[in-house]
């Protein structure tokens, strides 16, 4: 077979200026750049940042300046006077005087909210496009060479993953081989990085926000392909990658009806739910674990992978520390130690020219990729031993479109479920925290809600295309884009454009490119996924947060000694299982009267509060009242009787008398639900027969309906319920007699 010869466009095309959307990867979604951006939710900030801050103290993110939006991507004229307004009025919406809706019907008005695109759509100006432009060019030239990485590293799949029907294939193949000559191979779409996207530009709140596959969530994928490839009974050897392609699928369309399914339901409070200690945890493990996997490429062991079988992350670990050094491809280890060396520099190179904006746009990984590849069709790279892309062939079974639920997808739903909550969880976080940062830092409001539902509709449109990875919004692509110029998700548009085009007709350049340099990009996220662990740790020891530590080294053991699917799982049930335990205990303490006063004050916060009525326990609830944490109620005021507020083993002798009067101070208690009241009335019904003497203070008007729909207040009597505790006293004590 005759070696296949890298073609140019301006050697085959009349034009020299023919326009390239030459890819400039970024590093893999949650790294370090160079210009500063915050790379990963976990950094100690609150998940929920305000959705409408002052545009002056917009957090996370630099001030909003006047000057930011009169930059040359903007055009003059009504984006001025909207900036003008913005700048004096930090409230204001950016857009807000650019694209003023018409009045419009409350229905109208209903579904412009809720399917955005209906308001920007209608309302966009020519004023807008130059900055959306020029963010969708940056943000495509990163994730071309980066979506071809994630698939071909990490989710072990076809660096084009998805079909193409053989009507619209051999159509684009005969333009691309015209345009680049008999080497070019038959094309396809990265339709993870283009599909997804459309669907959420028309659905999303985000104006911000890209969304395409990420390196952790292609992790869960690779190993979920991979041991359904060991142990699936249907697998044929010869066609592993229609399995993958089914995989995939499965994933994709389980993670967008579980993402639609909880916006639907407005669970979109999950993300402040789950521990940054299990978070944290997670994502150190899959750090190691990514740098793990990339070092077999790197180091061209890929061969004895094969022969040997390493499964499990230690095993491979082994496999590693045996034959690293010993029988490594040093030609292949040396053009992975350049291309990790030239990335890092240029990374550096960019931060330390940062004032310069222009730098910051420059696509090192796309420097890198071109490079490379021209070296290695110059020196014959793969002559050497060195692996290279090759030739990206098409599997077609005649269908660009299938239904996700096609008959050969479904034996792998089942086995596939487990790793698509993981995703839908771990996805809709690094989402949802920059879609937040970007709407605090341009002064706009978006909703949880609104954007799982977008998230969820876009990975069912990706899944109606086979083999497309799970595609989620990515902290540091957002911020790019944000910076880049992008106001709406037209920007967005522009990119899926230029990532359709570019695949189709540029992707056969990558034909002599290394894989090992492709390691090597995706290595780049291990150094920002670790970045911030030694800071937790550090802060965790200092604040003695013993089970926060417990909880991150369990999640990271679990995940590199199992899976991630194990670590996580495992973790996420320890997590919630502490936050049910926090939340069942009803927060209560011992009221003391302050001496010479009127003033009633808990006990272990004021010194001076005294009880000075023997018998009396006055005690305050604290919070609101349901099923999950009155639930302990009895045993609570039971220890509160005998041993007070202070910690005490259940086997210590009391050291209070039990009380003959209780009086409960309810100023806090906002709402109580109908198991709370059934729960009181069965208390006070007890300590009735007791003889124990119940009185109420400061009830409000909620509680105090509940009560008398529940029978408390027929229970204990109208003279049992008192304004304050000094009134009360004042009844016990004889001063108000009746």
């Amino acid at each position: 077979m005759s070696r296949p010869q890298l073609s140019f466009p301006w050697s085959h095309l009349s034009s020299p200026h023919t326009p390239s959307p030459t890819p400039s990867p970024s590093p893999p979604d949650i790294l370090t750049m160079s210009s500063g951006i915050d790379p990963h939710p976990l950094r100690r900030q609150p998940l929920n940042i305000p959705s409408t801050p002052s545009l002056l103290d917009s957090h996370p993110g630099t001030p909003w300046r006047e000057d930011d939006e009169n930059a040359p991507l903007l055009r003059p004229g009504d984006v001025e006077r909207a900036t003008y307004s913005s700048a004096r009025d930090p409230g204001h919406d950016i857009e807000s005087d650019i694209m003023k809706p018409s009045r419009t019907s409350s229905t109208w008005a209903k579904a412009q909210y809720y399917v955005p695109s209906l308001h920007w759509v209608p309302n966009y100006t020519l004023s807008l496009f130059g900055g959306d432009l020029t963010a969708g060019l940056t943000v495509a030239a990163m994730l071309i060479p980066q979506s071809v990485s994630y698939a071909t590293s990490l989710a072990k799949m076809s660096p084009v993953t998805g079909l193409v029907s053989r009507w619209f294939t051999s159509r684009i193949s005969a333009i691309a081989r015209s345009l680049f000559g008999p080497s070019a191979t038959d094309p396809a779409t990265q339709f993870s990085a283009s599909i997804p996207p459309i669907a959420y530009a028309l659905l999303g709140s985000s104006r911000q926000l890209n969304v395409a596959p990420e390196a952790a969530l292609s992790l869960l994928v690779g190993q979920t392909v991979t041991a359904t490839l060991r142990s699936d009974p249907h697998t044929s050897p010869s066609n592993p990658e229609a399995v993958a392609l089914a995989v995939a699928t499965a994933i994709t369309v389980q993670v967008g009806l579980i993402s639609f399914v909880l916006g639907f339901f407005r669970l979109g409070f999950i993300d402040v739910v789950l521990s940054r200690a299990l978070l944290r945890g997670f994502v150190t493990a899959v750090a190691c674990i990514i740098l793990i996997e990339q070092l077999i490429p790197m180091l061209g062991l890929v061969k004895l992978e094969h022969e040997l079988k390493p499964q499990t992350t230690l095993e491979k670990i082994f496999f590693l520390v045996e034959y690293g050094f010993t029988q490594s491809h040093r030609p292949t280890a040396f053009i992975s130690a350049c291309a990790l060396v030239s990335l890092v520099m240029l990374r550096m190179l960019k931060a330390t020219l940062r004032q310069y904006k222009w730098v910051t746009r420059i696509p090192e990984v796309l420097i890198v990729v071109i490079i490379s590849t021209i070296l290695s069709d110059e020196f014959r790279w793969d002559d050497d031993g060195i692996a290279i892309l090759g030739e990206v062939p098409i599997r077609t079974g005649g269908h660009f479109i299938r239904f996700p639920f096609h008959h050969h997808h479904l034996p792998y739903l089942k086995q596939t479920t487990s790793t698509a909550v993981l995703i839908s969880i771990i996805g809709f976080l690094d989402s949802i925290v920059a879609a937040k940062q970007n709407a605090a830092r341009y002064s706009y409001s978006i909703s949880p809600n609104r954007e799982l539902v977008a998230l969820g509709a876009a990975n069912l449109a990706g899944a109606f295309v086979p083999g497309t990875l799970p595609a989620y919004g990515s902290i540091t692509r957002s911020r790019i884009n944000g910076e880049a110029g992008a106001r709406t998700q037209m920007a967005s548009l522009v990119c899926s454009a230029i990532i359709l085009i570019a695949t189709f007709f540029f992707l056969p350049w990558l034909y002599y490119l290394p894989k090992c340099v492709l390691g090597s990009i995706v290595c780049l996220v291990v150094y920002s996924l670790l970045a911030e662990t030694p800071e937790d740790v550090i802060f965790y020891w200092k604040m003695r947060a013993w089970v926060d530590m417990t909880l991150m080294s369990l999640t990271f053991i679990l995940t590199i000694v199992w899976s991630v699917q194990v670590g996580v799982t495992v973790s996420l049930i320890i997590s919630l299982l502490l936050v049910v335990r926090r939340s069942s205990r009803t927060r209560m303490t011992i009221l003391g009267r302050i001496p010479g006063t009127d003033n009633w004050e808990p006990i272990d916060e004021s010194p001076g509060a005294e009880e000075d009525a023997p018998g009396v326990l006055i005690v305050r609830i604290r919070e609101n009242l349901d099923f999950a944490n009155t639930a302990q109620l009895k045993e609570r005021l039971r220890r509160l009787e005998l041993y007070g507020v202070h910690p005490s083993h259940p086997s210590d002798m009391p050291r209070r008398q039990q009380a003959s009067v209780l009086i409960f101070h309810m100023a806090d208690v906002e709402t109580c639900d109908a198991s709370a009241v059934q729960i009181f009335y069965e208390l006070f019904e007890s300590y009735r027969g007791r003889d124990v003497g119940v009185f109420i203070t400061h009830l409000r008007t909620e509680p105090r309906t509940m009560f008398e729909r529940g029978g408390i207040v027929k229970l204990l009597g109208a003279d049992a319920f008192y304004e304050d505790v000094g009134k009360a006293m004042r009844r016990l004590t004889g001063e108000i007699q009746g």
